[in-house]
């Protein structure tokens, strides 16, 4: 049975009005981009979408949104997590899940907690989110890392947890969880300039940032490793690698939302919420000209 989060998932961006309003209307027509371009699913109130800068309202008509526009087309992975585990746990009780097929969960920032206090905060959560929970390991925004060791022992220990979303980078760390995962568990890419070498290792995708922007070169990329064909994969992946190197050298996601104004022609307004702020005009000539070449 192919796994529910395969293949490429996309990091939603939420398009901004300049006056920082939630512009639906572009979002949908992004949603849609992405589905027909050939994404796999769709995660939502990541940190690719300026969640931390929104109200709880926000968050909740966002989440509305997205899933009336996705319409069930493909399945939705919204974004669920925090250093507060009893908040974490009165958002899930609290969520209203119709529509949503997983949470993408975290690790907790700021707290600095050991690897045992990490392994009962997510145990908890898994036993109260009523769907399956994705780990979300990023210690270059959480200045914390989940250890290959004690995912290890969240995948064999809860079955509620489906996999993890790898973005520590650590390819040693990334490797000794594909060779000693159980089946079934799923190790997602968390950085789009490794998925194609994390596929080859035994990777079921990505989460993807560019795929805002190019969700036809990078879902072509992804099912062609994934078929094992990766001679083609690999001409996608350099052609593609500049651009997604690019995209984070001031930070995501003001890199892909200078991207997608440039891709739409100003349709898409690069607007962002404080303290983030737009690219150095450099870097954004620097993509328009990478695009071009694209």
């Amino acid at each position: 049975m192919k796994p529910l989060f395969s293949g490429t998932g996309v990091a939603l961006v939420t398009p901004f009005r300049k006056q920082a309003t939630i512009d639906f209307s572009r979002l949908e027509d992004l949603i849609d981009n992405l589905i027909t371009s050939g994404v796999n699913y769709i995660v939502a109130l990541g940190t690719t979408s300026e969640a931390a800068t929104m109200t709880e309202s926000e968050r909740s008509a966002l989440q509305d949104f997205v899933i009336e526009s996705v319409a069930d087309r493909v399945p939705i992975m919204l974004g669920i997590g925090g250093n507060n585990t009893q908040a974490v746990l009165d958002t899930i009780n609290s969520t209203n899940f119709d529509g949503i097929s997983g949470i993408l969960s975290v690790t907790p920032y700021y707290n600095k907690p050991q690897q045992r206090g990490l392994a009962q905060h997510f145990k908890i959560i898994a036993e109260t989110s009523p769907v399956p929970v994705i780990l979300y390991n990023v210690p270059g925004r959480t200045g914390c890392n989940l250890t290959a060791e004690t995912t290890l022992q969240l995948a064999s220990e809860c079955p509620n947890i489906a996999g993890i979303k790898e973005a520590s980078g650590n390819l040693q760390q990334i490797m000794q969880i594909l060779r000693h995962k159980p089946d079934g568990f799923q190790v997602l890419s968390g950085d789009d300039a490794l998925t194609l070498p994390l596929i080859a290792l035994g990777a079921t995708g990505v989460i993807s940032v560019a795929a805002n922007a190019v969700p036809k070169e990078m879902s072509q990329m992804v099912a062609l490793a994934l078929k094992g064909d990766f001679k083609k994969a690999q001409q996608l992946h350099y052609k593609l690698l500049p651009l997604m190197n690019a995209l984070f050298e001031e930070g995501n996601p003001a890199g892909v939302k200078a991207l997608l104004e440039i891709a739409t022609k100003g349709k898409f307004t690069n607007a962002l919420r404080l303290p983030l702020a737009k690219v150095s005009k450099p870097l954004y000539n620097k993509l328009a000209a990478l695009y071009a070449e694209l």
